[in-house]
């Protein structure tokens, strides 16, 4: 066959000649190169109608997903369902099974909480054990204390919950209140330390007026190992339900002070102490 070179005016003999050729078996490239057809609208047009060579076709990947997507969706998976089992785009899926019905819900709305609501408590339950094990190993870590360790972690103690002294307001002496039976344990500790004698150390409770106060002294009192007849009146603070606050269950004892007499020299100790550690920690910066 001859191809017509320049010009195109024999459109129905090239025409023939590239209707032959893909008959043939001729790609689209092919053609072009042995007719010498480089414009594509002048191609498609010798070629309207004729449908390209199988081995020519690239084939879809798709395809196969498609139908094994719309396959799944029949038998009544979720688009989720489908998208782990396929690892295809929920999109895609949404496109290819749109025209299907919907599959009824394996669970009713009760089922569905309960599930919901059991994957929840699981999932606290798991996060509750990672919170204790981070404390069971933190606190492992620790260790006895050494006799420094245990004397500036009272002074820094102090400094944050003890009474300070003030230019306007001279207090040189021990000052201590708190809540927490823990931090009172670790003073009294700390005090010890410091051969701070129990005959020199007075208590009083300072509570909400609207609590049992007979059983917040015994608490503290059994607390610190004293007799409650030694202890001191207790402070009681005005109760005002509006702005009282979540304080005032069964397991609330109100806040445990502790004042150490003579103690004035003892107070300017830790106080020096205290500014050692903050220039000591400066110092490694």
């Amino acid at each position: 066959m001859t191809a017509i070179h320049g010009s195109y005016a024999d459109f129905e003999g090239l025409r023939r000649q590239a209707v032959a050729l893909r008959r043939q078996g001729l790609s689209r490239r092919q053609i072009r190169d042995r007719l010498h057809v480089h414009n594509n609208d002048i191609l498609n047009r010798l070629l309207e109608g004729e449908p390209p060579p199988d081995w020519t076709k690239r084939p879809n990947a798709k395809d196969d997903l498609r139908e094994k997507a719309r396959e799944l969706r029949l038998k009544g998976l979720t688009y989720d369902q489908i998208q782990v089992e396929l690892g295809c785009s929920k999109s895609s899926i949404s496109l290819w099974v749109r025209d299907l019905p919907k599959p009824e819900p394996r669970y009713t709305e009760e089922e569905r909480r309960a599930r919901m609501n059991a994957g929840l408590a699981r999932f606290r339950e798991a996060q509750e054990l990672e919170r204790e094990e981070t404390k069971r190993s933190a606190r492992e870590e620790i260790g006895r204390l050494s006799d420094r360790e245990l004397f500036m972690t009272g002074v820094a103690l102090y400094w944050a919950e003890g009474a300070k002294d003030k230019p306007y307001a001279r207090r040189e002496s021990l000052l201590f209140i708190n809540s927490d039976p823990n931090v009172i344990k670790l003073y009294l500790r700390w005090l010890e330390l410091l051969d701070v004698t129990r005959d020199r150390m007075h208590f009083r409770v300072s509570i909400h007026e609207s609590a049992n106060v007979p059983e917040a002294v015994r608490f503290w009192a059994d607390l610190v190992g004293v007799d409650p007849s030694i202890f001191q009146k207790t402070t009681l603070k005005k109760h005002n339900p509006k702005t009282a606050r979540k304080n005032t269950s069964d397991a609330y004892r109100g806040c445990l002070i502790i004042y150490v007499t003579k103690s004035a020299d003892l107070y300017r100790r830790v106080e020096g102490a205290w500014y050692g550690i903050v220039l000591g920690a400066n110092s490694t910066a």
